[in-house]
């Protein structure tokens, strides 16, 4: 209502001002380039503006109510997050690869079975290897038996030192050769390198096998995961190992309570950013290699922060942010007032205000869209 009146008074006041003398005449003035007369022109409409809003705030013109819904702001933890996204990965997931070729003679696991570090997975033919470590210890017990008889001879002075010497040689000689070959015997047994499960096997007793692409069989350990992603260089110094982090996994559904364990030194020149990776416990053993995750990395926390729903939170032409407080309250009904707020960060759905409320004040949380400042409000 009193916009109308606004706009009629203006109206009214303009219709006579083009009805005044032709030398008066705005268009004349602006054709005549008369900067005076246009500014005096300008200054009289100003005031004459001025007094209708004057006397449109002391007349008495019934406001309009509008029911909204309100709350109280109070002092909360407010925590600020940078939402980013990274794949779930474990360093114990790697192909078993026999060390030595030949055929396969034996393989004792199946897709699916838990395996512990060390224990036998299968057996390459070794190609006479354990005929020829057989061998090299007999020729390796033969010369400590020489070397042991030929000291007890040299202790007791008899004898001469290079038949004494030449003993030793033979057997450190003959020592060695078993300790090859029993390395590369070693390598026709394959081992698990650490505890997990089999996840697939390539290969099948009597096969010959080498080192491959494929391998001879996939083995995982679910009990070692972590999160790896990339996160701007902008946070370098607001994130340190240790630091807490929620991982939430989109295919099942589920949050869990990370921890960052390694930040890297290098930033990559292409796209400014460094890795990182959160540890994430597997409980369940519902997580998997390659997995995609949502990771929630604090980077901001106020203690004692005023906050409010964003959708609150508006805009005025002059780039101010405000919100409607009620004033007058009896609990039912009060009076809408806009204050201008001083905004700080925004995460999930709720913004920090740094300055122009305060605990206890009460603003409105539903309908700030239709109302106006001095608008009776109930609630």
């Amino acid at each position: 209502m009193k916009k109308l009146l606004y706009l009629f008074a203006l109206s009214l006041f303009l219709l006579s001002c083009s009805k005044g003398a032709k030398t008066e005449n705005i268009d004349d003035l602006i054709s005549a380039k008369n900067v005076k007369a246009l500014n005096e022109k300008k200054t009289a409409l100003q005031a004459d503006i001025t007094k209708i809003e004057e006397a449109l705030a002391t007349l008495d013109v019934k406001k309009e109510e509008a029911l909204v819904s309100v709350l109280t702001v109070k002092d909360t933890v407010f925590n600020h997050y940078l939402d980013i996204q990274g794949n779930v990965n474990t360093k114990e997931n790697i192909l078993v690869q026999p060390e030595f070729s030949g055929t396969l003679t034996s393989l004792t696991v199946k897709a699916g079975d838990r395996v512990s570090k060390g224990q036998i997975l299968g057996r390459v033919d070794d190609g006479g290897m354990s005929q020829q470590l057989a061998n090299a210890q007999n020729q390796y017990a033969l010369a400590k038996t020489t070397f042991d008889r030929q000291k007890n001879l040299w202790d007791k002075k008899i004898g001469s030192e290079i038949q004494f010497l030449q003993a030793q040689t033979q057997m450190i000689s003959a020592q060695k050769a078993v300790a090859q070959i029993q390395a590369q015997l070693a390598k026709t047994v394959i081992r698990a390198p650490f505890n997990g499960s089999i996840d697939e096997v390539f290969a099948e007793k009597g096969q010959v096998v080498a080192p491959s692409a494929t391998g001879l069989m996939r083995i995982v350990n679910l009990g070692n995961m972590y999160v790896s992603t990339s996160i701007p260089e902008t946070y370098i110094g607001k994130l340190k190992v240790g630091d807490m982090v929620d991982v939430y996994l989109t295919s099942l559904g589920k949050t869990y309570k990370g921890k960052v364990r390694q930040i890297g030194n290098f930033v990559n020149p292409n796209n400014r950013t460094f890795g990182i990776e959160v540890s994430i416990p597997n409980p369940d053993n519902l997580l998997r290699p390659n997995q995609v995750a949502k990771l929630k990395i604090t980077d901001y926390t106020s203690k004692d922060a005023i906050v409010v729903p964003t959708n609150v939170i508006q805009e005025d032409g002059k780039g101010d942010h405000y919100v409607y407080t009620v004033e007058g309250s009896n609990g039912k009904t009060g009076t809408a007032k806009k204050v201008v707020v001083t905004i700080g960060k925004s995460s999930d759905n709720v913004t920090e205000i740094l300055s122009g409320l305060s605990a206890k004040d009460v603003i409105v949380s539903e309908g700030v869209n239709t109302i106006s400042e001095g608008m009776k409000l109930n609630f």
